[in-house]
Order: C-alpha cells, then structure tokens, then sequence
C-alpha cells in the first residue's frame, strides 16, 4: 500500500497538468514500513525524452542520483517513480513496464483536458512481465 500526503500530491498533480499534453516525471520521496509506503516529498523532474512526450518520458540518469542523494540527506528513501498520462487513463504500459524496476512504485497520473482525472499505483514484479496494481491512498 502506497500513500501520499497533501504536500506531495499537490506537486505531482500541479506537474502533470502544468506539463500538459506532454507527460511530466517525477520522483516520490518517503518512507517504507512493514509494507506501508508513505510519500512526505515529490520532486517534479525534466522529461528529457527525444521523441513525442505526450507518449513516452524519460528520467536522467543524474537526476535520479540527485533525487537519491537528496532522500538520503533527509533520511527517506525513494518509494518511487511517477508520471502523467494525457487524455489517456492511469495504467501501466507495455513500454512502462519495460523501463521499470522492481523495488519502486509507478504512480500514474490520468490528466483528461489538463486537468487531474484519476491515478493509480504499480508494482512490477521481479522478472518485470506484470505490474499489478497498488493500493494507493491520496488526499481528496
């Protein structure tokens, strides 16, 4: 199970519709316990993919690094990834799930028309062929 507190959200949901119709990326920061995942940071990140955004987002390397650096510094841990799917629903894709890893979450947010419609939450599996969905809790 996934949580994100008001502060965070905020920042994701104002990303992905600021970024509209392109998807936007991000890193969620937080903590990890007995299976509860609480993000208490979300750092809106550049989607520095070449080709068509509105499809497709792509992390620097060093921007990842920044945002490991950054959790250490504050004594979380990165829970996970997240990014926007324009007038398009909160679900994991194929091309999601073969740039994924494991040990994150992958929060989709669904923007229909710039604004915020829905979202939900991922969990690829080790050998990365599904992604099961997470519970996910968020303000409303």
């Amino acid at each position: 199970m996934i949580t994100i507190e008001k502060s965070p959200w905020d920042v994701m949901v104002a990303h992905a519709e600021a970024t509209y119709p392109n998807e936007c990326c991000g890193v969620m920061l937080g903590t990890q316990s007995k299976g509860l995942k609480t993000v208490v940071e979300a750092l809106a990140l550049d989607n520095v993919y070449v080709g068509k955004q509105e499809d497709r987002y792509e992390i620097r390397p060093e921007d990842l690094l920044g945002a490991d650096r950054a959790a250490r510094a504050k004594k979380l841990d990165i829970i996970g990834i997240f990014h926007s799917h324009p007038d398009c629903d909160a679900y994991f894709s194929k091309t999601d799930l073969e740039n994924s890893c494991s040990w994150y979450s992958f929060v989709v947010v669904s923007i229909q028309k710039g604004k915020f419609d829905h979202a939900g939450s991922f969990l690829p599996n080790f050998e990365l062929t599904e992604a099961p969905p997470e519970e996910l809790t968020w303000p409303k």
